[in-house]
C-alpha cells in the first residue's frame, strides 16, 4: 500500500500544479474574450481566433482540473441521500459510485484517445480561417479523463486500505 500512498501524493502534487495552470488558462480566456468584445465594439474588428482560443482554454480547464475537483470531493453530490443513509451504507454507496465512475471515465478516456489519434492522423482542424488543429482539445480531454480515472482508482483502493485497517484494528 506504500506504492498507492506514494502515487496518491504525486497525484495530489500534479493536481495542484494543473489547477495553477488552469487558473492561468481561465484568466487567459477571460482576457481573450474581453479583448474580443472591445475590439469588435470599439474598432469593428472581427477576429476568428478569439472564440476558438478561449474555447480551447476552457476545454483544458474543464477537463484537466476535474481530477483535482474529484480529489477534493468537490463534484456535485446528492447530500440529501447521504444524510438519510446510515454511515456504513454511505461508505458502500460511495465506493460503488466511485467504481462505476472509474469504469465510465476509463471508457471515456479510451474514446477521447480514439478522437485524438484520428485528429492527429487525419490532420483535422477547425472550420475557421485560423484552423487550429483539433488534436489540441482532444489531447486535453484525453489527459483530463485519464487523470480523473487515475484519481478515482487511487481513491477506491486507498479507501479500501483505510477501511481494512479500521476493521483489523491497524492504523
Amino acid at each position: 500500500m506504500n506504492l498507492l500512498r506514494t502515487a496518491d501524493k504525486w497525484m495530489s502534487a500534479l493536481n495542484k500544479f494543473i489547477v495553477l495552470l488552469g487558473a492561468i488558462a481561465l484568466m487567459a480566456a477571460a482576457l481573450i474574450l474581453s479583448y474580443s468584445v472591445m475590439s469588435r465594439g470599439l474598432f469593428h474588428m472581427a477576429n476568428d481566433w478569439q472564440d476558438e482560443a478561449a474555447l480551447f482554454c476552457l476545454v483544458g480547464v474543464t477537463f484537466l482540473c476535474s481530477s483535482y475537483v474529484q480529489e477534493k470531493r468537490g463534484h456535485i453530490g446528492i447530500s440529501a441521500i447521504e444524510g438519510l443513509l446510515p454511515h456504513g451504507v454511505n461508505r458502500v454507496r460511495r465506493v460503488v459510485i466511485d467504481v462505476i465512475s472509474c469504469a465510465f471515465f476509463a471508457f471515456f478516456s479510451v474514446k477521447t484517445w480514439d478522437l485524438l489519434v484520428e485528429a492527429w492522423v487525419d490532420g483535422q482542424v477547425t472550420n475557421s480561417t485560423w484552423a487550429p488543429s483539433l488534436w489540441i482539445p482532444y489531447a486535453m480531454m484525453f489527459a483530463g479523463m485519464g487523470l480523473l480515472t487515475v484519481q478515482l482508482f487511487l481513491q477506491i483502493f486507498i479507501r479500501k486500505d483505510a477501511v481494512s485497517n479500521l476493521v483489523s484494528g491497524g492504523h
